[in-house]
C-alpha cells in the first residue's frame, strides 16, 4: 500500500518522538549498550538501522523484536536479561533516526523496512550458526511493524507475540490530535489495520496487554485476539498494569509467559 498520506509532520513528530525530538536526546537514548554486538542493516542505498543481539546460546530460540516509540535498542539492557534467562535470544531493531541509525523515520519506510530487516536477520542467523528458530515480537508502536513482517513471512517464523498492541492501529492518537480518523484509515477492513493483517497470520500467536493501559486500551488487545487466524492463540491480561509498567507489575508471569509459549513452538 502507499502509506505516504499518512506521513504529515504533525504524525511523524508524535509517533516517533525520540528521532524528532526539538530539544535533543538524553544519553540513554544514544548509542548502544556497551560489549553488546551491534549490526548494521542497510535498509535502503546508505541508510542503516542499527539492531542489537543479546545472546543466550546458538542453539537457542530467537526473538526479533521490534520495540516501542519512545525506546531504542539501550533501553533494553536491563529487559534482555530476562529473555537470556529463558534461553531465547533477543534482537532487537530500531526505526530510522533511533539510537545511532540513519535517517528519519516515516510510517512509509517503518513498514518497508520490516523486509530488509527480517533478512539481515535471517542471514545473521544462517552465518553465524544459530539455529534457525525465529519468532517476532512486537511492542506498542512496534506492533505494526511485527505483524507486517510475520504476515510477510510465516513460512519462515514459529510465532508471532504482540504487547501492548493496537487492532486498529493509530486511530485512537488521530482522536487524540483532533484528527478525523476515517480520513487517514479508512473503513473497518482496511489492509493497512494490524487486526486485518493478522486474521491471516496461522503461526501461534500470542497477545499480552496490560488491564489498564492508557495508551492503548485492552480493548484494542482483545480485538487482535478475536481476529487472530491462528489455530494455536494466546492471551495474556496483567491485571493493574498500565502501558508502560507492564513488565515490572507481574514480572514472572509476563516473562514465564513468553518463555512457555516459545519453548512450546521453537
Amino acid at each position: 500500500m502507499d502509506l505516504s498520506f499518512l506521513d504529515r509532520p504533525e504524525i511523524l513528530e508524535t509517533l516517533f518522538p525520540v528521532a524528532y525530538s526539538l530539544y535533543g536526546l538524553p544519553d540513554f537514548l544514544r548509542g548502544s549498550p556497551r560489549d553488546l554486538p551491534t549490526y548494521a542493516i542497510e535498509v535502503e542505498d546508505g541508510v542503516r538501522v542499527v539492531c542489537g543481539f543479546w545472546v543466550a546460546g546458538k542453539k537457542c530460540p530467537s526473538i526479533l523484536y521490534f520495540h516501542g516509540n519512545g525506546e531504542t535498542v539501550s533501553t533494553h539492557e536491563w529487559i534482555a536479561p530476562f529473555y537470556i534467562q529463558k534461553g531465547i535470544n533477543l534482537f532487537v531493531a530500531e526505526y530510522r533516526g533511533y539510537g545511532s541509525s540513519d535517517g528519519k523515520p516515516t510510517i512509509s519506510n517503518m513498514i518497508a523496512d520490516t523486509d530488509p530487516i527480517f533478512r539481515g536477520f535471517q542471514e545473521i542467523i544462517s552465518r553465524e550458526g544459530f539455529r534457525d528458530s525465529i519468532f517476532v515480537m512486537g511492542r506498542s508502536l512496534g506492533s505494526v511493524p511485527a505483524i507486517e513482517t510475520a504476515l510477510n513471512y510465516q513460512d519462515r517464523i514459529r510465532g508471532l507475540i504482540v504487547e501492548s498492541g493496537a487492532a486498529n492501529n493509530f486511530r485512537r492518537l488521530w482522536e487524540y490530535m483532533g484528527i478525523d480518523s476515517l480520513s487517514l484509515s479508512p473503513g473497518e477492513e482496511n489492509p493497512f489495520l494490524n487486526k486485518v493483517k493478522i486474521r491471516q497470520i496461522t503461526k501461534p500467536t500470542l497477545i499480552i496487554h496490560s488491564e489498564y493501559d492508557q495508551i492503548i486500551p485492552v480493548s484494542e488487545g482483545k480485538e487482535l485476539y478475536r481476529n487472530s487466524g491462528a489455530k494455536d492463540r494466546r492471551i495474556l491480561i496483567i491485571p493493574g498494569a498500565g502501558h508502560n509498567d507492564i513488565m515490572m507489575v507481574d514480572q514472572s508471569t509476563y516473562f514465564n509467559t513468553i518463555g512457555e509459549f516459545i519453548k512450546t513452538n521453537a
